[in-house]
């Protein structure tokens, strides 16, 4: 079991430019799309990492997103560390335990899983997380995480042991998402789940966004430009990508390009 490494200091100086909430906001309002880039730092190897990074001074994201469900490798600092080297793109921690907190991030998902009915990743982990975010000085996003079946088990539904909102039951996660809006969650993600085999469909997109006024955040098998355009045209005010660019380092132009387009009809309108 890994032993638990005491909290570096925040650096503050990298961070100060920042209030991602506020910014998040301001784009949903004025219709601008943002583009995630979800790194897991377990797969996350040098070369490949590297040229990741400099393609985006080409073709650039919005948000750099770090972590996962489940993480071997203890190396958010180091990757964060190589980020701020080459980019000034925000660092969001996407935690999947109070071990993966990490103050040289500008921001953290704190991530309640409202999709399931484990009171461990409801309320439970953030108590753990609580003082340690308080000591952190990262700007803390609370964020209703909603899981939805992709058509194979990921690892977040087996790890969380809670079973996925159904593919095809848009007011399920209307409701969910609603109720989550209430307690006053200040983000939603929709969440097909790294490696899935689809991606969360365009009518439940479409159904959350009607109902709620927060950001609306959209993951999980985004592997085209054209899946790409479906999520964001349905109401997603950012679309993130993970194992797509993994697989296919073509897939970032394409993904750069909607977004860019789509901003710009925004603009023009």
């Amino acid at each position: 079991m890994p032993s638990i490494q005491p909290l570096s200091q925040p650096d503050t100086t990298k961070r100060q430019q920042h209030n991602l909430l506020i910014s998040l906001r301001s784009r949903k309002a004025s219709g601008q799309k943002s583009l995630a880039v979800l790194l897991d730092p377990d797969k996350v190897g040098q070369d490949s990492f590297i040229s990741l990074l400099n393609r985006t001074a080409s073709y650039p994201v919005d948000f750099f997103l770090v972590g996962g469900s489940l993480v071997t490798e203890y190396v958010h600092k180091e990757v964060i560390a190589t980020i701020r080297r080459h980019s000034s793109t925000p660092v969001v921690l996407f935690p999947g335990n109070p071990l993966h907190i990490e103050p040289s991030a500008d921001a953290v998902l704190f991530l309640s899983l409202i999709s399931g009915r484990n009171p461990d990743f409801l309320i439970g982990q953030h108590v753990i997380a609580a003082p340690l975010l308080k000591k952190s000085g990262l700007e803390i996003l609370p964020t209703g995480y909603m899981l939805v079946d992709s058509g194979t088990q990921t690892t977040v539904s087996y790890i969380s042991g809670t079973m996925p909102l159904p593919h095809d039951k848009p007011g399920v996660a209307a409701c969910t998402a609603m109720a989550g809006e209430m307690l006053g969650l200040q983000l939603m993600y929709l969440d097909a789940g790294s490696g899935a085999a689809r991606p969360v469909s365009p009518a439940m997109i479409t159904a959350v966004r009607e109902v709620i006024d927060t950001p609306l955040i959209v993951g999980g098998g985004i592997d085209t430009g054209e899946k790409a355009y479906e999520a964001l045209k349905a109401g997603a005010d950012m679309i993130v990508v993970g194992n797509g660019i993994e697989r296919d380092p073509d897939l970032l132009p394409q993904l750069s390009t909607v977004i860019h387009e789509f901003n710009r009809s925004v603009i023009q309108a």
